[in-house]
């Protein structure tokens, strides 16, 4: 669970500062999902920071897979609200 923590706005921030695009949102069951698009140093840096998270946070995993890169994410990182 990650409500209440700040981990979408902490994941904004660090991916605003790499220059990664994409965005982060809440999942229904408690996780959060990131969709990140860098260069492999950028999405590395990424990666590290949100396995440590916010300090409100405990981060029990971290996974990725690669993805399609999707244009309309492609401009910047964002907060989506949407379920």
């Amino acid at each position: 669970m990650v409500q209440g923590v700040g981990f979408r706005f902490f994941a904004q921030r660090v991916a605003d500062h790499l220059g990664i695009a994409g965005y982060v949102k809440n999942l229904r069951d408690g996780r959060v999902e990131v969709y990140a698009i860098g260069t492999a140093e950028q999405l590395g840096a990424l990666r590290e920071a949100l396995e440590r998270g916010p300090s409100a946070a405990s981060v029990s995993a971290v996974t990725e897979e690669d993805a399609e890169v999707l244009p309309r994410y492609a401009s910047r990182f964002s907060i989506k609200h949407d379920w």
